[in-house]
């Protein structure tokens, strides 16, 4: 077996590897002669099957195991010795393809190396983290915003219903003229706008009074639930018994109740544990977009073309959908990488190694019980699916790696931060939404 150096530039590496057809020939007998105790043939008792019997008929496809074997070998061989690892799987072409038994087997290997990632001085970084308090009036306000939640309804004396309003109501539905099951209820009690009738329902009770009966036309979506009634118009004959307007809820103990805390002062104190989480996560942001740039900015070193080249493929994608919100897979036009995205691709595939290079030789590592966290957090977002979230993931690598990777990003991210010199800095709330609104702009 022999390997040439066709290509050294950069980081492109190509190779001629040679695996002589005597070499090849050997292995396959060896295969052959392995396999030979166990072949039952008819004509022959077990293990007595003659060799050239079996190259016969197991010839080619032995021949075509040793060749995979021999040239994964001479890869994985050449890799360990010249300590190269490929940005991505080698590619392997057959330079002979002519070949015939007997010949060598000449074939070409290329790729591209991963960069060697220089040492940084974690330790010299300077990072400052916003520290934010939660005031009274913080939690104030979000105890307003639970009252609003949590409203009730209070008679609207002699008033017209309007947006938000409730209405109670009585009323029988209709399709040509005969009423049909499901289409009835006494003392409904429906919120206007709240969408959870027909379309163009509760759109025709504003401005009803109590008492007031009121004929509702409309018709049933073509998508209906009930093929009987899809897309079919309907007359519901309804009479209004109550109009109420929305009352927040009184900031009381019985508010607190109701989200589960004991009384009132509990649930200040869970909103003031919560407001400190959301400020020290916004915080944390802004420190760790600091920490990327001074990275970004210190560290220099050859990219591999072909990660740069994905990585701004998959932005320029990104962006065009989130542009365009109404094409769904790849039924567009094709999409050319701007200079933009291309220099934004250059930033995360170096920060990318960078951080790769530091979490494994710091062996930090993702755990089971915070993959299955993460797992758990995404099946969230697919009520009623969720076992069959789970199931795909399980089945399914890339989407694995897809979730442990911002989850090691953020491990190997907390660990320069213990390794970094940082300083605390108390500012406002405003001081800090501003600067993560900074960071949504840029």
């Amino acid at each position: 077996m022999q390997i040439t150096e066709t290509l050294n530039e950069g980081l492109k590496r190509e190779y001629q590897i040679t695996i002589t057809g005597s070499d090849l020939e050997a292995r396959v007998t060896e295969k052959l002669a392995e396999a030979q105790p166990e072949v039952q043939m008819k004509g022959f008792r077990k293990g007595k099957v003659p060799m050239a019997l079996l190259r016969k008929q197991f010839g080619p496809r032995v021949m075509g195991e040793a060749m995979q074997e021999a040239v994964d070998g001479a890869m994985q061989g050449h890799l360990d010795e010249t300590g190269d690892r490929p940005a991505a799987q080698p590619e392997i072409k057959m330079v002979n393809e002519d070949w015939k038994e007997g010949d060598d087997v000449v074939v070409s290997m290329a790729y591209e190396k991963l960069p060697e990632i220089p040492e940084v001085d974690y330790k010299a970084l300077k990072l400052e983290r916003m520290t934010v308090a939660p005031a009274d009036e913080d939690v104030d306000d979000a105890l307003k915003n639970l009252a609003e939640s949590a409203q009730n309804f209070a008679t609207k004396k002699g008033g017209k219903a309007a947006d938000g309003d409730q209405v109670v109501i009585d009323f029988v539905g209709k399709v040509d003229g005969e009423a049909f099951e499901g289409g009835a209820a006494e003392d409904y009690p429906l919120v206007l706008g709240s969408n959870s009738f027909i379309p163009g329902f509760e759109d025709q009770l504003i401005g009803v009074k109590k008492g007031e009966e009121k004929a509702v036309e409309v018709t049933f979506p073509e998508e209906y639930g009930a093929e009987h009634l899809a897309g079919k118009a309907a007359v519901f004959d309804v009479t209004v018994k109550e109009v109420k307007k929305p009352v927040p809820a009184e900031v009381d103990d019985e508010l607190a109740k109701k989200y589960g805390a004991e009384d009132l002062d509990a649930l200040k104190g869970q909103i003031t544990e919560r407001l400190k989480a959301e400020y020290a996560g916004a915080a944390r942001a802004v420190m760790k977009r600091k920490l990327l740039d001074q990275l970004d900015e210190q560290v220099s070193f050859e990219l591999p073309p072909s990660l740069v080249e994905a990585e701004a493929g998959q932005i320029a994608h990104q962006l065009w959908h989130e542009e365009n919100p109404d094409v769904q897979g790849h039924d567009h036009p094709e999409i050319e990488p701007t200079d933009e995205h291309k220099k934004l691709a250059e930033r995360r595939v170096k920060l990318g190694l960078l951080l790769a290079e530091l979490g494994q030789k710091n062996e930090v590592q993702v755990t089971d019980a915070e993959m299955t966290q993460a797992i758990m957090n995404q099946a969230r977002q697919y009520p009623g699916q969720e076992r069959a979230f789970f199931e795909f993931i399980q089945q399914n690598q890339a989407a694995q790696q897809q979730l442990r990777a911002p989850l090691f990003e953020d491990k190997v991210v907390d660990y320069v931060f213990e390794l970094a010199e940082v300083s605390e800095k108390e500012v406002s709330k405003d001081d800090l939404k501003a600067a993560v609104d900074a960071l949504e702009d840029e």
